[in-house]
């Protein structure tokens, strides 16, 4: 057996970011960059080449990878016939995927040898039950085409999870968690014993919690409608549920959340609207999750919300204290970093956990090449 590798690079290409970040033998953040070079190969091998030269020794790369399709249910060695497929499974995750397959080709061509791992937000999901993942769509689509929900996040998802066990000092076989990932997108996950058995998000990173600026679930049939009545074509339809919904559409201001709280304090309506959209949908979607578990031992926050709103938090904790969510006042307003946020004898713990997607990566990359 291989020797796991010490000096680990997580690449995660975006739509509109690079982050990258070198880990040590010990998980000790050892460099880190964030760059808008996206694009092309050529401009982020541009990009790779100067940041390879500030870095220093790298032993191996992990890739975030969105969408793994039904070909990828666990971290996967890149070698050209997994290129290939990536590239193929690009179209459900238009925004993601692509950026993902030119920064590994980028990397590649710079150092051929440095072994490579495509580490996917879907894979932690592959665990949830027919019953949770299957839609009842004609089974003619079923049989053409791996229409699943497939749930993404699920590198937070998976290390939230575990780091809410570690702070709870209890293992994750007998914890029921509720992990929420809340960022510019969003997505919550029932795990069970450490597993996950339901998500809010789908085939594509659209459904489920109103985001930044995604719809999250809508009656297909009122997309129907719009399509027929105001002849949208796909591409359109697309463009607008991605990227001109969600919070941005509700307050007709931002897709920021720190804007619309702004928003909120100053009496706007539509602000008012938004937040209020957005806690509905959050709160229902918990109570689904702990549903789908029988019940509920923590609820979990992460992602850039998750981690700095703590109005999210109150809102959310008071729409579900009927499950038993209930906050500390003073360790909700004062928390920094990963911290328990509920008072002693909650029958629910509440813990707000840095999303650390690269130490999750780099967990993937030494378990599959050692």
């Amino acid at each position: 057996m291989a020797a796991a590798p010490n000096r680990i690079l997580t690449v995660n290409a975006g739509s509109s970011s690079l982050k990258l970040r070198l880990l040590g033998e010990g998980d000790e953040v050892l460099w880190e960059r964030e760059s808008d070079a996206v694009g092309d190969e050529g401009e982020l091998r541009a990009e790779l080449a100067a940041i390879l030269a500030e870095a220093g020794e790298i032993d191996a790369a992990g890739h975030r990878v969105v969408h793994g399709g039904a070909e990828f249910e666990g971290p996967t060695v890149v070698d050209p016939g997994v290129e290939a497929e990536l590239e193929r499974l690009a179209d459900l995750a238009p925004l993601h995927n692509p950026p993902a397959v030119a920064a590994i080709r980028a990397l590649a061509a710079l150092v051929p040898e440095l072994p490579a791992v495509a580490c996917f937000d879907t894979a932690f999901h592959t665990t949830i039950p027919a019953a949770a993942a299957t839609y009842a769509v004609p089974a003619a689509w079923s049989e053409r085409w791996p229409l699943r929900r497939y749930g993404f996040h699920g590198l937070s998802h998976a290390y939230a999870s575990r780091r809410a066990g570690e702070l709870l000092g209890r293992p994750a076989a007998e914890l029921r968690l509720v992990t929420a990932h809340l960022g510019a997108g969003a997505s919550l996950a029932a795990v069970e014993g450490g597993r996950s058995v339901e998500t809010t998000m789908g085939f594509t990173p659209l459904e489920g919690l109103v985001m930044a600026t995604r719809a999250g679930s809508v009656d297909p049939g009122l997309l129907l409608w719009v399509q027929r009545h105001g002849e949208i074509d796909p591409e359109e339809m697309e463009r607008a549920l991605d990227r001109e919904a969600g919070l941005l559409a509700l307050s007709g201001r931002s897709g920021d959340m720190r804007e619309v709280l702004a928003g909120v304090d100053e009496g706007d309506e539509r602000c008012r609207l938004a937040f209020d959209a957005y806690v509905h949908r959050l709160a229902a979607a918990v109570a689904a999750m702990a549903a789908a578990m029988g019940g509920l031992d923590a609820l979990v926050f992460t992602g850039g919300v998750g981690e700095n709103s703590p109005r999210v938090r109150v809102a959310a904790a008071s729409a579900t204290a009927f499950l038993g969510v209930e906050l500390d006042p003073v360790a909700n307003e004062d928390s920094t970093g990963d911290a328990l946020l509920s008072p002693a004898g909650a029958t629910v713990a509440s813990l707000v956990v840095a999303a650390r997607e690269d130490l999750e990566i780099a967990r993937q990359v030494r378990a599959t090449l050692s």
